[in-house]
């Protein structure tokens, strides 16, 4: 498996500059060859990603190579997919945490900032459309903002370079079912792509139990994505793209519960009939126009995101028996707005880069619950359950510029020095100026140091922040012991990151990176309610340390790589939101600090691959693992919230691919055959317990899945 691009943003890749050869001699598009066409598209692109390079940060790539030779294949998730880079460590519902920070996840495509969907457990993207897929950490130039604990940039396949697509089919255990279909092509400067997937299985969610099999658990997905370009000169270019995802999910059911509540005289309930459902809803698009030319590159890309999440609870009042109040709920999100970056060489040691960023959000929220009457110490007084409505509105803006030098002192030594300005008005009003600063030296050829400081602004999610509203709950079932509500405010921080990328032997790569975090208000999450939507809060103070090691061999047909990573985060004392939590819980937060939810200390991922030619094509066996300390839980004397760890594990995934190279009509057929969790590993994600945690979640038991493609 081709897992390299395994750097420290490398000064080569960071020091390319957008400029028209005067050896190309490349004619105008109109009445130009499909070669010239194609120069210029080339160039273009590497003008696009000139001007947001990753100088001094830390880059895990993994190109079309590395994404279609891995168990699963491009029928893999994303989430599934970064769970191999370095540093990232798996929790319920999709969710990923990047040096052990809850979300604060950005994504690119093409380099334009993708705005976030109301998070579930859908996946918006597909692997599919992706060219090559990156990670970046560390101490992120100043163009790079808002969700900076990782920033994943997709370049997506386009129809430039040749004409063809694919058709394929691919099923297994759990009932799954995944057929998808792509095509791309180009005529003269235009050139397009497009995909299209469907997935309907019976393990949507993760199961709350260790059993095989989830109950009350199907899923259908549909995840569509286009990209259309023109290239208008040979200096500038128009495209769009967009994207759609759908998805169905029932809530699975966790049986054996114990009724707590009588409601209309019922007060037993078998749990595992619970009809729990939730569908999302995203859609995104994108406009954006590039210049580049002499000295000067400039993209403007105006975009606009549409998602919407409606929550259903069980019709036969099953939530209230169990509960005490059951949520009918309806969250909607529009985002649009602008991102503009620059990039001008002012002579052959500074290149200077600036740009901005602006995005308005209407978000919008419903919730209804039907609730019981109580009395003053909390006892049921009423088996007749009543709505109460919470209806929420905001429009919010976020607002950023910035502007940064990179200086190249000497050949091996570059600094690049910036800055950049943010603000929020929405369910706060915040700014902060961060200044960036990172060096990095290659004093020979496969070595490179990077060192770097960055203060970063991170808002809170818009789209996920609810109602403060407490005391219309007074009197009822779901009256908050905790009468507070501060508002939700955005987290400020210190990053710290140094490390080191070397070259051992021809093909052996070996990279080592430490960082240190000093945050205030720092942003957490957790599942306070029914819906499966995550809630925000603040603590008042953080701190997180970590330690990454990754390798890379390739030589030939054969592929390896390993990561490992040490980490840790707290946080102390609790700023807002406290109606989510015990008062007792909020005590001793307020005195000591603890392990937030998702800090795991150990986390490791590896893989091998092997490429044989077989006279009829290749055949190529792969296998890859992830391990993982065990996420926080609660504290087995029951002192410390988030005290206690869950066990380790390890879940080793195998594949197989034969593809035929030949001539004739098999000409492009591969047939892929794979085992996902090998050893039929049970081992919980979750268990229920620990500080915004809403229920236990398990890894997914052994599978077995297979796969036709025909590539025309």
């Amino acid at each position: 498996m081709d897992l390299v691009a395994l750097k420290a943003s490398l000064l080569a890749a960071s020091l390319v500059l957008p400029t028209i050869a005067a050896a190309e001699d490349i004619a105008a598009v109109d009445g130009s060859s499909t070669g010239d066409i194609v120069i210029t598209a080339k160039r273009l692109d590497n003008a696009r990603d000139a001007i947001l390079p990753s100088l001094g940060a830390s880059k895990y790539t993994f190109d079309r190579a590395a994404i279609v030779t891995q168990p699963q294949g491009q029928d893999r998730s994303l989430t599934s997919l970064l769970l191999q880079a370095p540093g990232v460590v798996q929790d319920s519902y999709g969710q990923l945490h990047v040096r052990n920070e809850h979300a604060n996840v950005q994504y690119r495509i093409n380099g334009v900032i993708v705005p976030e969907s109301i998070t579930g457990f859908g996946q918006t993207i597909d692997i599919r459309l992706a060219d090559s897929i990156s990670l970046l950490t560390g101490t992120l130039p100043a163009q790079y903002g808002y969700r900076t604990s990782g920033v994943i940039n997709i370049t997506t396949q386009t129809g430039a370079f040749d004409n063809g697509g694919d058709v394929g089919f691919y099923g297994g255990s759990r009932g799954t079912i995944e057929p998808s279909a792509s095509i791309k092509g180009s005529s003269g400067g235009f050139n397009y792509f497009a995909s299209a997937s469907y997935l309907k299985n019976d393990l949507g969610i993760e199961n709350p139990t260790s059993t095989r099999d989830a109950i009350h658990d199907r899923t259908d997905q549909f995840r569509g994505f286009a990209y259309v370009s023109q290239i208008l000169s040979e200096t500038s270019r128009l495209s769009a793209f967009g994207g759609a995802a759908t998805s169905r999910f029932q809530i699975p059911n966790n049986p054996g519960q114990d009724p707590a509540f009588t409601v209309n005289r019922v007060s037993d309930f078998n749990s595992s009939l619970l009809n729990q459902n939730q569908h999302e809803y995203t859609y995104y698009g994108v406009l954006a126009y590039q210049y580049s030319a002499d000295a000067l590159s400039v993209q403007v890309a105006p975009f606009a995101r549409y998602s919407r999440t409606t929550f259903t609870p069980d019709p036969s009042n099953g939530d209230i028996i169990f509960n005490g109040f059951s949520d009918r709920s309806r969250l909607s999100s529009l985002a649009y707005g602008v991102q503009t970056d620059a990039s001008y060489k002012l002579s052959d040691r500074h290149t200077l880069r600036g740009g901005f960023f602006f995005q308005n959000e209407r978000t919008r929220s419903s919730v209804t619950s039907l609730v019981l009457s109580t009395d003053g110490d909390g006892n049921q007084t009423s088996d007749v359950p009543f709505p109460v409505t919470v209806p929420d509105r905001k429009t919010g803006q976020l607002y950023g510029v910035y502007l940064q030098d990179e200086w190249s002192i000497t050949p091996q030594l570059t600094l690049n020095v910036g800055a950049r300005f943010d603000a929020v008005h929405a369910f706060t009003t915040e700014n902060q100026l961060s200044p960036r600063i990172n060096l990095v030296y290659e004093p020979s050829k496969g070595t490179t140091f990077h060192a770097g400081y960055a203060r970063d602004f991170t808002p809170p999610p818009q789209e996920l922040i609810g109602t403060s509203t407490v005391a219309i709950f007074n009197g009822t079932t779901k009256q908050s012991e905790i009468q507070t509500a501060d508002a939700v405010k955005a987290e400020r921080e210190h990053y710290f990151d140094a490390g080191v990328v070397h070259t051992v032997l021809p093909g052996l790569t070996v990279g080592l990176d430490g960082y240190y975090k000093i945050k205030r208000n720092l942003l957490d999450e957790g599942q306070f309610g029914e819906a499966v939507v995550l809630s925000p809060f603040n603590y008042e103070r953080g701190w997180a340390w970590g330690i990454e090691l990754t390798t890379a061999y390739k030589n030939g047909p054969l592929s390896l790589y390993g990561n490992a990573t040490r980490g840790q985060e707290k946080g102390r004392k609790i700023v807002s939101s406290q109606f989510f939590f015990a008062p007792d819980e909020l005590a001793f937060i307020a005195t000591y600090p603890i392990n937030t939810d998702h800090s795991q200390r150990w986390t490791a991922s590896g893989g091998a691959s092997y490429a044989f030619d077989d006279g009829i094509g290749h055949l190529t066996p792969t296998a890859d693992f992830i391990y993982g300390d065990g996420l926080r839980a609660d504290d087995p004397a029951g002192i410390v919230p988030n005290g206690g760890k869950l066990p380790s594990y390890v879940q080793v995934n195998l594949g197989i691919e034969q593809v035929i190279d030949g001539p004739g009509v098999l000409k492009g057929l591969s047939v892929r055959f794979d085992v996902i969790n090998v050893g039929d590993k049970s081992y919980a994600i979750r268990d229920g317990s620990g500080v915004g945690v809403g229920a236990p979640q398990f890894g997914q038991r052994r599978g077995f899945f297979g796969g036709i493609r025909k590539t025309f």
